[in-house]
């Protein structure tokens, strides 16, 4: 098994972790716990590289090995680095957990080593 922990923060105090497990050649496993989020839907990816000098802009494109289109995590044409949405609560904290078989922790399209974001809120 493998497993992987992203520390999330940010200048406005927003910070958490996200942990990622994979099992052979199965899918992986994402959960994550997140903290002084505004309250609403925020997008939450991963992106193509793992550069975070110039913030979000650094980053690169969300992480898309496959050349899918933009999709929900449960669409049958959904780019790898889209998890979806956050619903973030009214106390500003967000806790979650979802399986997913494009974001593979080994190989030729693993996301380890790239950035995980959590963009303000898409409402």
């Amino acid at each position: 098994m493998v497993k992987v922990v992203a520390v999330l923060s940010s200048t406005e105090g927003v910070s958490g972790t996200v942990y990622f497990a994979q099992e052979g050649d199965g899918p992986t496993t994402v959960t994550w716990n997140i903290f002084c989020l505004k309250p609403g839907l925020h997008g939450f990816h991963v992106h193509a590289l793992g550069d975070t000098t110039n913030g979000c802009m650094s980053t690169g494109l969300h992480f898309n090995p496959a050349g899918k289109e933009l999709g929900a995590p449960e669409d049958a044409n959904c780019h790898a680095g889209d998890l979806g949405n956050v619903t973030v609560g009214d106390d500003g904290y967000a806790s979650f957990s979802i399986i997913d078989k494009q974001i593979p922790l080994t190989g030729q399209n693993s996301i380890i080593g790239r950035v995980v974001i959590v963009h303000a809120d898409i409402s």
